[in-house]
C-alpha cells in the first residue's frame, strides 16, 4: 500500500507542476518586468528578506523545538509567494492587480529553481535529512513538467480556462494526497510522539513574528521608495506571503522519509496566519481607499461651488492618518 501511495504522490506531484506551468501566462511575466523598482522590491522580500529571516528564526528556535521543525521554519522562508491569495487580496485591497498577477508568476517562475538552490545552500547543517540526490528529483518531478506545461500552454489553455473548476480540484487533491503522504508516514514512523502543544505554539509564535515582520518592512520599504498606495498593496502581499501550494510538493522532494511531516508543519501553520492577517490587512486598506476617494470626490464639489461658501479658505476635508 505504501508503494503505490508513494507512486501516487510522484505523479500528483509531477501533474501539479505540469498545471502550473500551462497555466503560467508569459506574458504576465514580461509585462511585469518593465515596472522594475515594484518587481524588484518583491523579489527582495521574497528571496533576499525573508530567507535572512528564516535564518536568524532557525537559529533561535533550534533552542526550544526539534531539528525537523527548526528546519521547516526556515525552509518556508525560501519558498516562492503565493499567485491566487495575493491576487485575491490586492483585488480587495484596491491594489494594483496586474502587478500582483506578474510579481506572482515571477516569484512562482523563479521558485522552481531558486528554493530548492537555497535549501541545498542553507539547510545542510539543520539535521533536516536532505538528500543529495534531490536536485534529479527536482529536475524530473518539477522541472520538466513545468517545462512541458509552458511548451503546451497555446494548446492546453483554452481547456484549462473552460475546466477552472476541474484544475482547481486536482491542484486541491494532489495537495490534500501529499499531505496525507507525509502525515501518515509520518504516523508510522512515530514521530508525532515527539510534538505536544507547546512546541505547536511555539511554531505559531515563531510564524506570527514572522509575518508581522515581513509587513512591516514591506510596507516601510514603499513608503521609503516612495510607491504610490495601489503598487504598495501588490508589494505587501506579494512579498510577505508563502506558497504552501508549491511548497508541499518540494518539501517532499527535497525532505524524504518520515521527518517531512514535520518540515511542512511550519509551513502550514504560517498558511493560515497569513490568511487570517492579510484578509484584515485587505479589509483596511480598502477602507483607506474608499475613504480617500470620498474625500476627493468632497473637495472636487466644494471646488466646483465657491459662490456657495463663506468667506475663508477652502479646506480640504481631512483623511483618516491611519490611511496615509
Amino acid at each position: 500500500m505504501a508503494v503505490w501511495v508513494g507512486h501516487a504522490v510522484t505523479a500528483a506531484v509531477a501533474l501539479l507542476f505540469f498545471l502550473y506551468g500551462a497555466k503560467l501566462s508569459k506574458e504576465a511575466v514580461v509585462e511585469g518586468i518593465s515596472h522594475w523598482r515594484l518587481q524588484s522590491l518583491v523579489f527582495a522580500s521574497t528571496y533576499v528578506l525573508f530567507p535572512l529571516i528564516g535564518l536568524a528564526t532557525a537559529r533561535a528556535s533550534r533552542l526550544f523545538l526539534p531539528g525537523e521543525l527548526s528546519a521547516g521554519l526556515l525552509f518556508l522562508c525560501l519558498l516562492p509567494s503565493t499567485v491566487q491569495a495575493s491576487i485575491a487580496f490586492t483585488a480587495i485591497a484596491r491594489g494594483n492587480v496586474s502587478a500582483a498577477l506578474c510579481s506572482a508568476s515571477m516569484s512562482n517562475l523563479l521558485g522552481v529553481v531558486l528554493t530548492p538552490a537555497l535549501v541545498a545552500l542553507t539547510l545542510g547543517g539543520h539535521g533536516a535529512g536532505i538528500d543529495p540526490h534531490a536536485l534529479g528529483s527536482i529536475a524530473l518531478q518539477l522541472l520538466l513538467p513545468f517545462a512541458l506545461g509552458q511548451a503546451l500552454r497555446p494548446w492546453l489553455r483554452p481547456a484549462l480556462e473552460r475546466r477552472r473548476a476541474v484544475t482547481a480540484l486536482v491542484d486541491r487533491g494532489s495537495i490534500l494526497l501529499i499531505v496525507y503522504a507525509a502525515f501518515g508516514e509520518g504516523m508510522v514512523a512515530g514521530i508525532w510522539g515527539r510534538v505536544g502543544l507547546h512546541d505547536l505554539l511555539i511554531v505559531l509564535s515563531f510564524d506570527g513574528v514572522m509575518l508581522a515582520a515581513m509587513l512591516a518592512a514591506t510596507t516601510a520599504a514603499c513608503r521609503l521608495l516612495g510607491l504610490d498606495r495601489a503598487d504598495e498593496i501588490a508589494v505587501v502581499f506579494c512579498g510577505s506571503k508563502k506558497s504552501m501550494a508549491g511548497g508541499i510538493p518540494m518539501a517532499n522532494i527535497l525532505f524524504p522519509g518520515p521527518g517531512v511531516a514535520l518540515v511542512v508543519l511550519p509551513l502550514m501553520l504560517f498558511h493560515q496566519a497569513q490568511l487570517f492577517a492579510c484578509a484584515a490587512l485587505a479589509r483596511r486598506y480598502a477602507a483607506c481607499r474608499a475613504d480617500q476617494d470620498i474625500a476627493r470626490e468632497l473637495h472636487a464639489r466644494l471646488a466646483r461651488q465657491p459662490a456657495s461658501l463663506p468667506a475663508g479658505p477652502v479646506r480640504r476635508p481631512e483623511l483618516n492618518r491611519s490611511c496615509r
